[in-house]
């Protein structure tokens, strides 16, 4: 029986690992799908197939509460905070500060980041203009994705010089072609934690617990923080 699998671009290097590592066990197929947080939510309640859902945390709450994820089965992968990326080999701006941030913005060629409107790196990006008070200057160059992923693996394929990406940093750390330069000024960053939740209408209860723990146990601590899973703390946000 296959084991359906919703999760937030955020978590895809580590739930790929599981997965791999599962499959080689000859434990049975897998079927998953990545994306911005918003649309993997819509996705669910729509009706599409789901045993194991990995989503923020305050995702999963909702969910639970909502009767379509198995309550008490909340289990955090980790806290996850955004930085700046550019394409494999370019110039690393200085980004330290919150002054040094809004320059290095200010002087890019393009930005690329996730759908503000559906993904939570993209919606933390564009309340981090406001305060900077460079949102009008920036607005135009910005080049929006579905999810952190695309929005990584299009910037890796940029040649235009100056290019600037942002999303969370497991997402800058598992796409290939790009260089993560620094998470964001400790002053700007809001650490989301993202949550995995077992489906109410899953088929495959079971196996979907054995994942669960899998990739969220004790054995699977190391490779959430190369990830770049870290633990909550009080600046983390279940949003």
């Amino acid at each position: 029986m296959t084991l359906h699998i919703i999760s937030a671009g955020a978590a895809q290097s580590v739930v790929h690992q599981a997965i791999d590592a599962w499959q080689r066990e000859g434990r049975g197929e897998i079927a998953v799908t990545y994306g911005a947080v918003g649309a993997q939510k819509k996705l669910l309640l729509d009706g599409a197939p789901a045993d194991v859902v990995i989503l923020t945390a305050a995702m999963i709450d909702d969910l639970i509460a909502s009767g379509h994820v198995v309550a008490g089965t909340r289990r955090d992968l980790g806290a996850v905070v955004g930085g700046i990326a550019v394409p494999a080999g370019a110039v690393r701006p200085n980004v330290a500060t919150e002054r040094d941030l809004a320059q290095a913005l200010l002087q890019a060629a393009a930005i690329y980041l996730p759908d503000p409107a559906i993904a939570t790196a993209g919606a933390q990006f564009v309340r981090l203009c406001a305060r900077l008070d460079i949102a009008a200057a920036v607005t135009p160059k910005l080049r929006t994705f579905p999810n952190g992923f695309a929005a990584m693996t299009c910037m890796a394929q940029e040649r235009l010089p100056g290019v600037l990406g942002c999303t969370q940093i497991t997402e800058i750390k598992w796409v290939q072609g790009v260089d993560l330069v620094a998470p964001l000024p400790q002053s700007l960053q809001i650490a989301t934690i993202y949550a995995l939740g077992i489906a109410v209408r899953g088929a495959n209860a079971a196996a979907a617990r054995a994942f669960a723990e899998r990739l969220t146990g004790a054995d699977a601590l190391k490779r959430l923080s190369s990830a770049g899973f870290g633990a909550s703390s009080p600046n983390s946000t279940d949003a």
